[in-house]
């Protein structure tokens, strides 16, 4: 069996990662360059399915180096208002692992051992069922692969699902973001109340935009050629895209533009947010209108198949994304294995499907009402 994944993000490395153990022949295709070729958030939460998806995929010298790497951030999450004042502590219902890492650094903790299986610079365009049951993917460069299995883990703009599932909707959240670092110095520690060293920390305004804040503390450092070696603290913008420029003028603006909009946003709020916001590495500073996927019925099952964000894009006010397409990955790799040791392939394949869209769209929807209670998105709409 060979499996050809489309997107090298962290469900798709993690998905080869597993094929791997189990011996089945993998190849990666990414449209980017290179790992680093653009920036796509820094800090991501691990839950207990991140980790055991993890632990279930990587070899054990790399699941070390992630927890070694994986900081440990309060469990409780404090809301504040503009001026500080504590509106409410929300504890998590789950008792389960909670870390905190480094985006880039677990998407080369997950490269690690896959440089001979991953091809940068090949811009899927389309995929042919051919005969007996294969699959041919076709780049942009000319080039073909043809395998068993074709999975689209290539985000929420994947040109998979738009072939694959096209009436598969992804529709705009309403709010837009805008991501940024404070690298974690002496002196800038002083800036964060002992309680925003928790999972994330939301500061609601009065006209619903938000600054949020959560640590990224190496209790190891990284290896020093992966060029995240420094503590820092995420600290994004969120508002209502009413009260932001259009799109393309925020995706225009360089950093030190993004961060006086924000302080213009915040003119009123409490001086220690302020000095949040001014105390930004503008460098790190970017613009992502936030979306979601809006669930549909299963379909029937064929060797092309999806997870993560290529099927249940959702809002990150629930904080599982990177988590439920870590699942998947592992899912997806259990049931590819079953499948190489006798079980009918679209058996297998039919089986991870329908799990999958079940835990998926159920994130999904949380996640939604997440962010309709807390930041004013749009309500999901009916599928």
């Amino acid at each position: 069996m060979h499996v050809i994944v489309i997107g090298a993000g962290l469900g798709g490395l993690c998905l080869a990662q597993g094929l791997r153990r189990k011996n089945i022949g993998v190849t990666v295709y990414e449209s980017d360059d290179a790992l680093t070729s653009r920036q796509q958030g820094y800090r991501i939460h691990i839950d207990q399915h991140g980790d055991r998806a993890l632990a279930a995929n990587l070899p054990e010298r790399l699941h070390r180096l992630f927890r070694a790497t994986a900081g440990l951030p309060r469990t409780s999450t404090p809301v504040f208002d503009h001026r500080l004042e504590r509106l409410t502590v929300l504890e998590p219902s789950d008792g389960g692992v909670h870390l905190a890492v480094d985006r880039l650094t677990l998407r080369r903790i997950l490269l690690s051992g896959l440089t001979d299986a991953v091809r940068f610079g090949k811009r899927f365009t389309h995929y042919r069922a051919g005969a007996g049951g294969r699959v041919t993917a076709y780049f942009a460069d000319g080039s073909t692969a043809t395998g068993d299995v074709l999975v689209a883990a290539d985000g929420v703009n994947s040109p998979v699902r738009g072939q694959y599932l096209p009436h598969a909707r992804v529709v705009d959240t309403g709010l837009r973001q805008l991501y940024g670092k404070v690298p974690l110095t002496a002196r800038t520690r002083e800036l964060f109340l002992d309680d925003m060293f928790a999972v994330f920390t939301p500061i609601i305004g009065p006209d619903g935009s938000f600054v949020g804040v959560a640590p990224v503390e190496f209790p190891e450092p990284a290896p020093a050629e992966w060029g995240v070696t420094q503590d820092y603290m995420t600290c994004s913008f969120g508002a209502r895209r009413e009260l932001l420029p259009p799109d393309d003028e925020l995706r225009a603006m360089p950093g030190t533009e993004l961060r006086a909009l924000t302080l213009r946003a915040i003119e009123d709020w409490h001086p220690r947010v302020r000095a949040i916001i001014e105390h930004w590495d503008t460098s790190t500073v970017f613009a992502l209108a936030l979306r979601t996927s809006v669930p549909i019925e299963p379909w029937p099952t064929t060797n092309v198949t999806l997870l993560g964000d290529a099927i249940h894009a959702m809002s990150p006010a629930g904080g599982i994304g990177a988590n439920t397409a870590l699942r998947d990955a592992s899912a997806l790799a259990t049931a590819l294995g079953a499948a190489a040791a006798g079980r009918p392939l679209l058996q297998a394949l039919a089986g991870y499907e329908s799990a999958m869209i079940a835990y998926g769209f159920a994130a999904v929807r949380a996640s939604a009402e997440n962010g309709h209670r807390l930041l004013g998105q749009d309500p999901l709409p009916a599928a």
